[in-house]
């Protein structure tokens, strides 16, 4: 049987559970504000993403009270399908988005993955998260068998060490920090 996988939002899914524009959680992330700790976040892809569990207390942790809308939250967990509610990052199984795949698989380019998930014959993603698909880890390497037997050219060959350290959360690879843009590229945010 299929582990159940955790619930997660972005940035876009974060703000809506407080009624504010997406854009507002870069701001409680920024360094001036210090309102939102951006460890709270694992990084996928280059892109933060939080437990819906943690997105959904930290309006309590907040020295200014923000009230959480249940029917988003309601609407998050129905669009996600049946899983648990996270809390802490750590408590995650190992997700990987487009960038951690091109790494496991050594693709020569992004539009290989992208014509393999156009065409249909990469697994159906987990999550569409702020626009962004992500993936289980294991939903990924159990379609390895059926990548292979429908690759044209491509061997589909997996990287074991990228993997494991997929597993153990140590991957520092492509996608494993958010590039920061704009006036605080300087402060490393």
């Amino acid at each position: 049987m299929r582990q159940l996988k955790p619930y997660l939002v972005g940035h876009q899914e974060f703000a809506a559970l407080y009624g504010v524009e997406p854009g507002m959680v870069g701001q409680w992330l920024s360094p001036s504000r210090r309102a939102l700790d951006p460890a709270t976040a694992i990084v996928v892809s280059g892109v933060r993403y939080w437990p819906l569990g943690f997105a959904a207390r930290y309006g309590t942790t907040t020295p200014r009270f923000k009230q959480v809308n249940v029917r988003v939250k309601e609407r998050l967990i129905a669009e996600q399908g049946e899983g648990w509610e996270a809390d802490l990052g750590d408590e995650l199984p190992p997700i990987v988005g487009q960038q951690e795949i091109i790494q496991i698989f050594h693709l020569p380019a992004q539009g290989n993955l992208a014509t393999t998930i156009a065409t249909g014959r990469f697994p159906h993603r987990d999550w569409l998260l702020s626009g962004s698909p992500l993936w289980l880890l294991d939903t990924v390497l159990d379609a390895v068998s059926a990548l292979r037997e429908s690759a044209r050219s491509l061997p589909w060959e997996t990287d074991a060490a990228v993997i494991a350290a997929l597993r153990n959360g140590t991957y520092d690879g492509p996608g494993s920090k958010v590039l920061t843009r704009g006036r605080h590229v300087a402060k490393g945010l």
